[in-house]
């Protein structure tokens, strides 16, 4: 029987605004059911309410979470289990830029505690659910920003040098690279994962960085992608009968993509996979202390 993505359970993360927000949207279009994971109650409830009215479709849901703390991050994993519910498509969509090196209480760079361990720990945290869901699909928004950066094994979180365009770079290659070990770990499972290049979107990722931050992105904004055009891809995996059984590739414009040559490197894949798996602990019950 083909994928249709009616009446499948999405989660989503980084929901309220963007690309996230416009992929919830098409998706509720097309019958999904959606969870969506938010930071703040207010602009969680605002986006449920917006989605239901422009699709017509009212099963959304908000879990709160704060996706650069492991603690959160697990508290988010057991309400979502609780509700005993299959997870058909798992969408790992929130990210963020930070100009200035940023700690998070977990004592791990900030972006790349986001960008890309909340990605690892949060899937690896579900994963039973979704081999349980079988046939399941796991979306990761990563980005040709990836071509940035390099896995620097030796200063993996910005110590000795920190420059937000290699770091976040460096975070978006780790998408790439988690995405491909973690399809070779679930060859066979019914559970695929890609991931992808929404383009150069005009969102709000970064305006949290002050006053120039926020004027430059104003003054590009004109010339790039809206969230809409920016969410076709991700739509795309999450929606299309067209990828059954496709999986750990990276798209653009809902075709693949090659990608830099370390983002296709199996031994530095492997290397990152150990590395967070000690960044992030025993999955299931503690996390290792810092």
């Amino acid at each position: 029987m083909a994928w249709a993505i009616e009446g499948r359970n999405c989660l989503i993360t980084g929901a309220t605004g963007g690309i996230g927000r416009a992929t919830a949207t098409e998706l509720a279009r097309r019958g999904a059911r959606l969870f969506l994971v938010c930071r703040s109650r207010a602009r969680g409830d605002e986006t449920s309410e917006t989605i239901a009215r422009v699709s017509g479709n009212r099963p959304v849901e908000i879990f709160l979470a704060d996706l650069s703390s492991q603690q959160s991050i697990r508290a988010l994993a057991q309400q979502i289990l609780a509700r005993d519910l299959p997870i058909h498509v798992l969408l790992n969509n929130a990210g963020v830029i930070n100009l200035a090196r940023e700690v998070t209480a977990d004592g791990i760079e900030a972006t790349f505690a986001v960008n890309h361990l909340a990605y690892f720990l949060l899937t690896g945290l579900l994963l039973d659910r979704l081999k349980a869901s079988a046939p399941a699909r796991v979306v990761n928004v990563a980005s040709d920003a990836h071509h940035w950066g390099t896995i620097d094994f030796a200063d993996l979180q910005g110590e000795k040098r920190y420059g937000w365009r290699p770091i976040y770079g460096r975070s978006k290659l780790a998408n790439i690279l988690f995405t491909r070990e973690l399809a070779r770990r679930l060859d066979g499972t019914g559970v695929t994962v890609n991931c992808l290049h929404p383009g150069a979107v005009a969102t709000n990722l970064g305006k949290q960085n002050g006053v120039v931050a926020r004027a430059l992105l104003t003054l590009a904004r004109p010339f790039l992608r809206t969230p809409e055009r920016g969410a076709e891809t991700a739509v795309h995996l999450a929606a299309s009968p067209e990828v059954d059984g496709v999986s750990g590739q990276y798209f653009h414009d809902r075709r693949t993509k090659r990608g830099s040559a370390e983002s296709n490197d199996p031994t530095v894949a492997r290397r990152l996979w150990e590395v967070s798996e000690r960044l992030t602990g025993d999955l299931l019950h503690h996390p290792r202390p810092l």
